[in-house]
């Protein structure tokens, strides 16, 4: 475990200035709470059996711009496809539930269900792949039963993951949706839980708004990410809930594409790992906006994470207005996530800002590389518990009028605590 900060750590901290005005980067769409379809092509009815079959030939004769509807009743179902243009609209009364039968998922290997040398044998339980508009709206619940048993076997998806983590390989299970190759998609006010891996995952998605979310899944449920932006751009995540026992929100660029104008927005995590870009940022991250959020309990809080055998550029990133309690690591900014990493992908995080930003306790870490690859990170209005510890080390930081607290390594402490802002105020509501 990292101590607290040394005398021979190299840190480069600059005279208090003026920050820059508030970034400009984010989603580029004019983004507005979504509205539901107008009209409903079809109703389906709960057989109480496996309604798959009956659900998906719903959706394909849908015509574009129409919402299948599911009013009431529990549906079960193996993997679906949505089409393009077409809304899945689950009503309050209704539950979507995924079965928990590794052959309807498998992709033809026969790994699904299994702990294989690659993880990618399980088809998503709901895909939009190459699709242009549509969704999922309503009130109701999408449950991916990960903590059931699967067929025939004792064994649930989680208890399939830790045996992964134990024995080594990896686990085969299905996200719960998956966006790949899609634009202009929304997911807007149902409740996503217990999903066997991750609840959503996107891959090069041109235009997404998620709003309203309700993501909940065990602390202990292995890979059970909330939503992962990879490869994509201009995507919205707001005035959602998540809970989760990985990454509550996880941004990536691996090597199939860089991750762009990504705005998340009044939110709201219970536990889980945090807000994190990485470790995957080959491709690079930029122009991120984390505006309004609250982390209660999260193991990690704002967290950059990358190393030399995966690591880019990560860029223009800004957080403010964020309220952290109860968090391990409230801060971390770490270019060795894996100090065993081999590699030559440098990462290197430039344009950080941190501004309004109130917590408790916990390790405050910004970590660069080394002295040719220094953070550079711009701090205003930050305000934590006088046990806070910073750890930094091969990092540049410019302090703004407000100050921080406590006091960087060699300065004094700043002035009193602004006004207008309470220490660690805002939280959003309870759902």
């Amino acid at each position: 475990m990292i101590g607290c900060f040394r005398h021979w750590a190299r840190v480069f901290i600059i005279a208090s200035v003026a920050l820059c005005p508030a970034a400009k980067a984010q989603d580029r769409r004019i983004v507005v709470e979504p509205v539901a379809p107008r009209t409903v092509c079809d109703r389906p009815v709960a057989s109480g059996k496996n309604d798959t079959a009956n659900l998906q030939d719903a959706i394909d004769h849908c015509p574009v711009g129409d919402a299948v509807y599911l009013t009431r009743g529990e549906f079960l179902s193996g993997p679906l496809e949505m089409k393009s243009g077409v809304t899945l609209w689950i009503g309050r009364s209704a539950t979507l539930t995924a079965i928990p039968e590794p052959t309807a998922y498998d992709k033809g290997w026969g790994h699904c269900g299994r702990i294989a040398g690659k993880g990618d044998g399980c088809r998503p339980f709901i895909s939009f792949s190459k699709t242009r508009g549509g969704g999922i709206y309503g009130e109701g619940t999408i449950d991916g039963h990960g903590g059931e048993p699967m067929a025939r076997s004792a064994e649930s998806w989680w208890h399939l993951a830790r045996r992964a983590q134990v024995e080594g390989g990896n686990q085969n299970a299905p996200r719960l949706i998956q966006l790949d190759h899609a634009q202009d998609i929304t997911l807007y006010g149902v409740t996503l839980r217990n999903a066997p891996n991750f609840h959503v995952a996107m891959n090069q998605v041109q235009g997404a708004t998620l709003w309203g979310l309700t993501i909940d899944a065990p602390a202990d449920a292995r890979n059970t990410d909330g939503i992962d932006p990879g490869a994509s751009q201009d995507v919205t995540i707001a005035h959602s809930v998540i809970r989760t026992g990985d990454d509550n929100v996880a941004i990536k660029a691996g090597n199939n594409g860089a991750t762009r104008h990504i705005s998340i927005t009044d939110n709201y995590f219970g536990w889980g790992h945090g807000l994190s870009i990485g470790s995957e940022v080959n491709s690079g991250v930029s122009d991120i906006l984390v505006r309004g959020l609250t982390l209660d309990g999260t193991t990690s809080g704002l967290r950059i994470k990358s190393d030399v055998s995966r690591g880019g550029l990560v860029e223009r990133v800004t957080y403010e207005d964020v309220c952290l309690r109860g968090n391990r690591w409230p801060i971390m900014f770490d270019t060795s996530y894996d100090s065993r990493a081999r590699g030559d992908n440098i990462p290197l995080y430039r344009q950080i800002v941190l501004r309004h930003v109130r917590g408790d306790t916990g390790m405050l870490l910004m970590r660069g590389l080394d002295r040719s690859h220094a953070l550079a990170i711009s701090l205003d209005d930050l305000r934590f518990d006088d046990s806070a510890i910073w750890y930094i080390e091969n990092a540049n930081l410019t302090v703004g009028p407000s100050g921080v607290s406590p006091p960087l390594p060699g300065r004094r402490a700043e002035g009193p605590l602004p006004r207008g802002w309470g220490r660690c105020a805002k939280a959003f509501p309870s759902r």
